[in-house]
Order: structure tokens, then C-alpha cells, then sequence
């Protein structure tokens, strides 16, 4: 398998620099210390690309807090489609009930992913559950969602850094970035 280019080669344009990512999430990370003070909170990351954001989401936290992890996979026609059907690949580790969830998502775009999870662990009866994404594109949205904490709304555009990745590349760029869909050819 050939190596992809440099990030370079593939950049439109950085949407959200470092500096203004990391300041973001210390804001939020004090917003939520506040809402929370004196309450026992689980944040569940959404692998794999809400782990950058959980990391730094955590240690701007300054309330004490558990963590767990879910990885699911949402399918229909096509590669990047996101039916609404949603499978677990790996489930919780920690139960859920008469606790107070805070999900934590890279990003939020249609919502039918979303959707379906909130759904999941609503079912398992957490005293509260609320979502908090780094980002959210509202032009996209074809499923309502709530969305209680967010980092940046964005516009409808191919993003890609800071834990979300471009064919499974790229997660470790310190910003998020536009993708230049005239040089990037989708893998087939």
C-alpha cells in the first residue's frame, strides 16, 4: 500500500488553527467543570476520532471524571454513507444507569449516527445524557439532534486534522483543515 502525500498536498485551507482549537476547549472544559460540580460524570468518547479531543477535553476538566470508549460503524450505500444504521463494534465497559453521561464526538454533521447511539445508551437509563462535539456542521443535518456543548460550527465542508482523519491518515495535525477536493482522489 503506497503512502499517502503530505498533509500539505491535500490542504485547502486551515479552518481552525492550534491556538484557537486548544483555547476553545479550555472554555469548554470550564463550562463543564462548572455544570457538573458535585455530580458523578462518565464522558463516553465515540472512537476513533474523538480521542484528540477527549484527551485534551479532560485535562480541561477540572472536576473528577470517569471514562469509557464506544466504537460504531454507520453504513448504507457507499463508503462515507451514514444511513442511520449504526452498529457497535465495541460496546461500554462501565454501566451507564443513575449516572450522568456526557458523550463526546469529533464531529456532528447529518446526526443519524448520533441519533442511533443517543438511543443506545438512553435505553441503558443514565440520569442525564448530553453531547458535547469539538464540531458541528447544522447545513448537513438530515436528523435532528441535541448538541448541549460545541467547540465550532462549521460549514459544509471536507474537514480533516485533530483526530479526524482523511482514509484513516492525518489524525495527528495539531488543527483542523479543509481537504482540497480538486487533488484528493478517494481511495477505491
Amino acid at each position: 500500500m503506497p503512502l499517502p502525500p503530505p498533509y500539505q498536498d491535500l490542504l485547502a485551507e486551515v479552518l481552525i488553527a492550534e491556538e484557537p482549537l486548544q483555547q476553545r476547549i479550555a472554555e469548554l472544559g470550564a463550562q463543564i467543570s462548572q455544570d457538573y460540580q458535585g455530580q458523578d460524570l462518565l464522558l463516553i468518547c465515540i472512537l476513533r476520532g474523538g480521542v484528540m479531543f477527549l484527551t485534551d477535553l479532560m485535562r480541561a476538566i477540572h472536576i473528577p471524571h470517569a471514562i469509557d470508549f464506544m466504537a460504531v460503524s454507520s453504513y448504507g450505500a457507499g463508503a462515507r454513507a451514514t444511513s442511520g444504521q449504526v452498529r457497535i463494534n465495541m460496546d461500554l465497559s462501565i454501566a451507564i444507569a443513575g449516572r450522568n453521561v456526557l458523550l463526546v464526538e469529533d464531529i456532528v454533521d447529518s446526526g443519524n449516527t448520533i441519533a442511533a447511539v443517543l438511543k443506545m445508551l438512553q435505553a441503558r437509563g443514565p440520569a442525564s445524557l448530553k453531547v458535547c462535539t469539538l464540531l458541528d456542521k447544522p447545513a448537513a443535518r438530515q436528523t435532528p439532534v441535541p448538541i448541549d456543548y460545541t467547540g465550532f460550527s462549521i460549514p459544509s465542508k471536507f474537514v480533516f486534522g485533530y483526530g479526524l482523519d482523511l482514509d484513516e491518515y492525518y489524525r495527528n495535525l495539531p488543527f483542523i483543515g479543509v481537504v482540497d477536493l480538486d487533488k484528493y482522489t478517494p481511495p477505491e
